[in-house]
């Protein structure tokens, strides 16, 4: 394991236990990091009186490196686990060895995207996370994901805490666009999208190869937003086909 750790970061509105099914193939290969981000699975909120901001949660990705003794690493995630990616990459871009973007993009949110986001926060703070699964599921997975693929979701939702998603939320509205951060990330990059991700679609993985200096470009058929839950295979192999030496 001569190569540098890979560290994924996970999607909305979910855990890190969305790279379960990753996992284990993975770590046969390579020394690799899952952490949850703050307010969901087991990290906590932090109290502060602070606009939620990916930049705070950025450094909570710092720290743990720090913790951890890991001068650099392969970095990653999953659709706001890849805003995040960006995020760490405008803060600490020294400590970013290579670049795993999943199912993201690098624009902002549009008004109406951002506005939508603050309405999901309204509702899941006042009424819980029960109702999201049958609000999101339609877009996150293909039309013909499998049933437990689906089932597996609703779990992953339903046991966040709302306060969690209600931050994330109102981080992933407020985030720059981070073309200009891509351009200069003169690092090798993996994109990976499904083919029918209709939220961050290959329109936006097109985006993102043309912009980074050195990007492999990876379409998975039959799979939407949520490759690592559709596709573990796909992904596995997509990861350790690319990775860097």
């Amino acid at each position: 394991m001569n190569a540098l750790p890979l560290v994924l970061l996970h999607a909305f509105p979910v855990d890190a236990r969305m790279w379960d099914a990753v996992r284990a193939p993975l770590s046969e290969r390579l020394r690799l990091i899952t952490p949850d981000q703050r307010g969901l699975g087991r990290s906590p909120l932090p109290e502060t009186d602070r606009e939620p901001d990916l930049d705070d949660a950025a450094r909570d990705v710092v720290a743990l490196l720090d913790r951890l003794g890991l001068d650099k690493v392969v970095l990653g995630g999953c659709s706001m686990g890849g805003y995040l990616t960006m995020a760490v990459l405008r803060l600490a871009p020294e400590r970013v060895g290579g670049l795993v973007l999943i199912d993201t993009k690098a624009t902002a949110d549009t008004p109406e995207a951002a506005h939508a986001r603050h309405d999901v926060a309204a509702r899941v703070e006042a009424e819980g996370a029960g109702w999201m699964p049958e609000a999101v599921t339609p877009g996150l997975l293909a039309e013909k994901a499998r049933p437990e693929v689906a089932e597996r979701l609703r779990e992953l939702i339903t046991t966040q805490p709302p306060s969690g998603i209600a931050w994330a939320a109102r981080a992933m509205a407020a985030r720059p666009d981070s073309l200009e951060t891509l351009r200069s990330a003169d690092v090798p990059a993996l994109v990976v999208v499904g083919e029918e991700d209709g939220l961050t679609p290959l329109e936006a993985a097109n985006t993102l190869v043309e912009t980074l200096p050195d990007a492999t470009l990876v379409v998975l058929p039959e799979a939407g937003h949520l490759t690592p839950l559709e596709d573990p295979a796909g992904v596995v192999e997509a990861i350790l086909g690319w990775y860097p030496a």
